[in-house]
């Protein structure tokens, strides 16, 4: 997920590997700012987070983030876990986008909504499409749940992350939702790095 709101204050970032692959995390003094889901090693998920948040300085992760990785970690080897407890820092997102990610968060994981019922909870139906395209420009995935949105039908609808549908379908396999498009977790192997977390590079 490429297209997102540029930092303005002070960012740090940091990377760590995953059973999916590679993921990055950026945070201001406020919280989250954004996530690179998943990529191949870690420099291109060092690569991308870096043409997001150009001033960013990459860290170790704070006492607060730290946690943060330890959850996506578990996440994505298998635990179910909620990442409702991460501070996140919104402040350069459109209020819509806002309040769609508020209904997003609200799902439990192993839980599943479609973009029609978040518009239905928006108040007008007809901001489906707008609420799709806001899942698509969320900043901070896997925290902020986007893969949690179906479309009509249960369908899976886009993910922007690499893997694209495949990656979403992982992630509600993980968390065990009931919808009948969940693959397996380590099915297609080849579209993934699935290894033990090792040292950061």
């Amino acid at each position: 997920m490429d297209t997102r709101p540029t930092d303005t204050s002070p960012t740090r970032l940091t990377v760590f590997q995953t059973a999916i692959g590679w993921c990055g995390l950026a945070w201001s003094d406020r919280g989250l700012v954004g996530a690179q889901l998943p990529e191949g090693d870690g420099d291109q998920t060092r690569r991308r987070l870096g043409r997001r948040f150009a001033q960013a300085t990459e860290t170790a992760p704070s006492p607060v983030i730290q946690p943060v990785v330890d959850a996506i970690v578990r996440l994505t080897a298998g635990d179910r876990v909620d990442l409702t407890f991460a501070r996140l820092d919104l402040d350069a997102v459109p209020a819509f986008n806002q309040a769609v990610y508020a209904l997003a968060c609200a799902i439990p994981p192993g839980e599943t909504r479609t973009y029609g019922d978040l518009a239905v909870d928006l108040g007008d139906r007809n901001l489906a499409r707008a609420v799709g395209k806001a899942l698509g420009e969320n900043p901070i995935p896997i925290v902020v749940p986007c893969h949690r949105v179906l479309g009509a039908g249960a369908r899976i609808g886009g993910f922007s992350a690499r893997g694209g549908a495949a990656t979403k379908a992982r992630l509600l396999a993980i968390e065990g939702a009931r919808t009948s498009a969940v693959p397996t977790l380590f099915d297609d192997a080849d579209t993934f790095s699935i290894a033990p977390p090792t040292r950061r590079p």
